[in-house]
């Protein structure tokens, strides 16, 4: 049963990424790239081109972890964890490294990624 409670917060949070790029899928450029709609504490993962998405941490119960993001947004791994620790939660540790990130349908996404037991720090 606590497998699935480590699915919980990613799950969640990708549900509400998907939310909110498809509210704003037709947002204009200078709206995207400035990330200032996105609220405090939501990574901002819209996009148009190529060009407005960025590697950043976005952290998970384990702590790094990688995604592709508006490269304006503002992430927030410490109060990922923090919520983990204080709901008691845990997730799979691991993750992804990413080559790069692309725009796709307004949403930034990882492509050419493999999945690792690695831990490091965004370049």
């Amino acid at each position: 049963m606590n497998h699935w409670r480590a699915l919980l917060l990613p799950v969640t949070a990708l549900l509400l990424a998907f939310a909110l790029s498809a509210c704003t899928a037709s947002a204009n450029k200078s709206e995207v790239t400035a990330a200032t709609n996105a609220p405090a504490g939501i990574v901002d993962y819209r996009c148009q081109a190529d060009s407005d998405c960025a590697v950043k941490n976005v952290g998970n119960c384990c702590g790094y972890y990688p995604a592709c993001v508006n490269t304006n947004s503002a992430t927030y791994p410490e109060q990922v964890r923090a919520d983990c620790q204080r709901e008691g939660k845990m997730a799979v540790c691991g993750f992804r490294e990413i080559a790069a990130c692309s725009c796709n349908q307004g949403r930034c996404e990882a492509t050419g990624n493999t999945l690792t037991g690695k831990s490091g720090e965004v370049q």
